[in-house]
C-alpha cells in the first residue's frame, strides 16, 4: 500500500503518544505539518489502527536510529532544514546522528559509511552533487538499511539504490522563475542582458534551477543570458561574482540568483557600485528564507521563488514507514509559493524560516 498523508500523520501522532507516555513529555509540533497532525487527533479510530500496526511490527518498542548526513551550513535555508530535522527527530522519539559534511562529496560518503558501520535502522542524506553515489548505495542496501534522499536527488540509473526523495522541483522553481521574466519583460523590443550566479557545480538545484529558467525564457529571444558562475550558494561568493560580473558587463538589467544567499551577497556588490538593486538591477532569487524575505520587502529582490526547507516531518514520517516495511512514493514533492516584493511584505511578520 502507497503511503498517504493520512496514513503518515496518524503514524506520526502514534510514535508523539508513546513518547508522551514513556517520557512524560512534549516538545510540540513543528513545521508545515502542525495543523495536520491536530486534525489527526480528530480521528481516534485511525489513532489507535497506527499505534496497533506500530506495536504489531515492534516499532513502538525499539527506538529508530536515523543517520542524517545534511551538505554543510552555506546558508539560511540550509540552517532552517537543518533545525527542521533535528526538531522533528527529537519530536518523534528518533536517536538521530547528525554529520556535516562541510560541502564536500567525501565526506558525506565516509558519514554514510560510518552509518552502516554503526547499523543505523535508516540513513537520509541531502547530497552535494548529483553524481558518485553508487557504489556506497549498494553498500548500504547489501547492509539491509534503507536510503531516503531530501531536498536534492541523485542521478543513478539504479533507484532501487533509495527508497524515495522528499524534495521540491528545482526545474518547476526555473520555470517559475523564468515565467516572471517572460511576463515582465512580454513587450520589450530591446534586448534584456541576463546574469546567472548559479547554486554549487554539479548539484541538483543548481543544474535544475539553470534548466527551467532557460527552457522558460528561450521563448523570447530578447532576453539573453550574457554570463553565468557559481556562487557556491553563499553570501560571500555571490558577492565576489557579482563584483566581477559589474566590471566585465556595463548594461546588466537582470539578476538571477539560485538562492536568497548569493542574492544578498550580491546587492552588497551593486549597492558598491553605486548602483540601485531592484531598480537599476531587477533581482530574481530562489528560496524565500526570512533576510530574503526581507530584502524583497523593501524592493531589492523583485521577486523570489519558494523552497521550503521544513521538510523534517515529512523525513519522520517516510523512515517511520520503512521501518515499518510500509512501501511509500518514489518522490514526494513539497508544496511552495511565490512572491513579489509586495507579497513578501504581507508574508513576512509571520514567516518561519
Amino acid at each position: 500500500m502507497k503511503l498517504k498523508k493520512r496514513w503518515g500523520l496518524a503514524v506520526t501522532l502514534a510514535v508523539m503518544v508513546s513518547i508522551v507516555t514513556a517520557c512524560g513529555g512534549n516538545g510540540g509540533s513543528n513545521g508545515n505539518n502542525s495543523n495536520n497532525t491536530a486534525n489527526a487527533t480528530n480521528k481516534p479510530a485511525e489513532t489507535a489502527a497506527a499505534q496497533e500496526t506500530a506495536s504489531g511490527s515492534g516499532a513502538g518498542d525499539k527506538k529508530i536510529t536515523l543517520g542524517f548526513s545534511q551538505v554543510g551550513a552555506e546558508s539560511g535555508w540550509r540552517t532552517a532544514n537543518t533545525k527542521s530535522i533535528q526538531e522533528s527527530a527529537k519530536e518523534a522519539g528518533f536517536d538521530l546522528k547528525f554529520s556535516d559534511a562541510q560541502q564536500k562529496q567525501e565526506n558525506q560518503i565516509k558519514a554514510i559509511r560510518s552509518f552502516i558501520q554503526q547499523k543505523v535502522d535508516v540513513i537520509a542524506f541531502s547530497p552535494v552533487v548529483e553524481s558518485g553515489w553508487d557504489t556506497v548505495l549498494k553498500e548500504a542496501k547489501d547492509a539491509g538499511i534503507p536510503v531516503i534522499l531530501t531536498d536534492r536527488a541523485v542521478d543513478s540509473a539504479d533507484t532501487s539504490l533509495y527508497k524515495t526523495f522528499i524534495g521540491s522541483d528545482f526545474i518547476e522553481e526555473g520555470k517559475k522563475a523564468g515565467q516572471w521574466l517572460l511576463d515582465q519583460y512580454k513587450d520589450t523590443q530591446e534586448d534584456v542582458n541576463i546574469v546567472e550566479l548559479q547554486g554549487t557545480t554539479g548539484s541538483a538545484p543548481a543544474n535544475d534551477r539553470k534548466a527551467g529558467f532557460q527552457d522558460t525564457i528561450a521563448s523570447n529571444p530578447k532576453l539573453k543570458i550574457i554570463a553565468s558562475q557559481t556562487g557556491d550558494f553563499t553570501r560571500a561568493k555571490g558577492k565576489e561574482v557579482m563584483q566581477a560580473f559589474l566590471k566585465a558587463h556595463k548594461d546588466i538589467d537582470v539578476l538571477y540568483a539560485h538562492n536568497d544567499d548569493m542574492a544578498l551577497g550580491a546587492i552588497q556588490a551593486i549597492e558598491a557600485a553605486g548602483l540601485v538593486p531592484g531598480k537599476d538591477i531587477i533581482i530574481i532569487s530562489v528560496d524565500a528564507v526570512k533576510d530574503g524575505m526581507q530584502a524583497a520587502a523593501d524592493g531589492k529582490i523583485n521577486f523570489i521563488v519558494e523552497c521550503n526547507p521544513l521538510l523534517g516531518p515529512q523525513l519522520m514520517e517516510a523512515a517511520q514507514a520503512v521501518v515499518d516495511g510500509k512501501e511509500i512514493d518514489a518522490r514526494i514533492v513539497t508544496n511552495e509559493t511565490t512572491f513579489t516584493s509586495e507579497q513578501a511584505k504581507e508574508a513576512l511578520p509571520s514567516r518561519q524560516y
